[in-house]
């Protein structure tokens, strides 16, 4: 009997032991998530005080329909002007210029790398373009204020039409080369995700090599790459320096690519660092440009999401 007693006090123990690892580990995980949750409703919290503070003391209706943003008259109460149009304008052209670049670049980069491209070239194309992702904005910032931005100006010249040295094509064109090497990056690993039987499936019915990539692959990792090219319309959406050195400060509402005009992140930047006071309505003017973007964010998520579940129903694939 008490070789019996003692062999159940070694599983007893043992799953004890057991237990309390798998307790401690998912204690860890629920206190990261928990972690990560409540610093989101914290963000969300302070930009929607500080939002209201802003809204009560100035127009809703012409802050997102407004076409002057002028709040120079923000210290005295009076003359301050918060059109915040020229301003979202700037934000998703540039943007859209950007995606222009980045979405086709990136994706064509992500089937050669996946699809054609050797092991040995892939073990040296992927890592640097993994390299270009962890550049500095405002390494980025350099090349277009400097090299990028007088390019274009000699080209308009070319053909006769003014260009400013700081415009939206340089910094949305720049923008773009920062985020493709993301989106290229993360549309590669969800390409290589996608089963080989389907692939192999695909050429034993006599489809070509580029016929299944187009009708079995890429709709397959359809959902990933959505994925990757909404993340990357998040990255430029909150990229500054970029924009900054190449676009100007200047809340332009304008649709010609080669004029100078500014961004959301740039203002809320300016309107927060300096000696300006916190309850200024300029200061102020921050956190309701800062609410604005968050909620076109999660928008973008919450797109990206119902896409994602839709290819999901759609190929029955788990995922990628």
């Amino acid at each position: 009997m008490l070789p019996l007693a003692q062999t159940k006090a070694k599983k007893w123990l043992l799953n004890l032991k057991q237990n309390s690892k798998e307790i401690f580990t998912k204690s860890l995980l629920f206190v990261a998530t928990l972690v990560s949750i409540l610093t989101t409703f914290g963000i969300l919290f302070v930009l929607l005080f500080e939002a209201m503070l802003f809204f009560s003391r100035e127009s809703v209706s012409y802050f997102f329909t407004g076409k002057i943003w002028s709040p120079d008259g923000a210290f005295g109460a009076d003359g301050g002007m918060f059109g915040a149009l020229p301003l979202f304008s700037g934000t998703f052209y540039i943007t859209a210029i950007a995606m222009l670049v980045a979405i086709p670049v990136g994706i064509f980069s992500a089937i050669y790398l996946s699809e054609y491209a050797s092991n040995r070239a892939k073990n040296i194309l992927k890592p640097v373009l993994e390299i270009l992702a962890g550049i500095p904005t405002i390494v980025y910032g350099v090349f277009a204020a400097l090299i990028v931005s007088p390019m274009i100006v000699d080209a308009a010249a070319k053909f006769g039409v003014s260009a400013s040295y700081e415009s939206a094509l340089g910094a949305g064109f720049v923008m773009g080369v920062m985020i493709t090497p993301i989106i290229a990056s993360l549309c590669d690993d969800a390409l290589s995700s996608v089963p080989k039987s389907l692939e192999f499936g695909s050429l034993a019915l006599g489809m070509t090599r580029s016929e299944t990539i187009l009708f079995v692959t890429i709709p397959t990792a359809m959902p990933g790459i959505i994925a990757a090219c909404l993340l990357g319309v998040s990255r430029a959406l909150g990229e500054t320096m970029i924009v900054v050195m190449a676009a100007s400060l200047r809340a332009n509402l304008s649709l010609n690519p080669l004029e100078d005009m500014t961004t959301v992140t740039v203002k809320i930047v300016e309107a927060l660092t300096g000696d300006k006071e916190f309850d200024s309505s300029l200061t102020l003017s921050a956190f309701g440009l800062g609410l604005t973007l968050f909620v076109v964010t999660l928008l973008i998520n919450l797109v990206s999401v119902k896409i994602s579940n839709d290819f999901h129903k759609r190929y029955k694939i788990s995922n990628l």
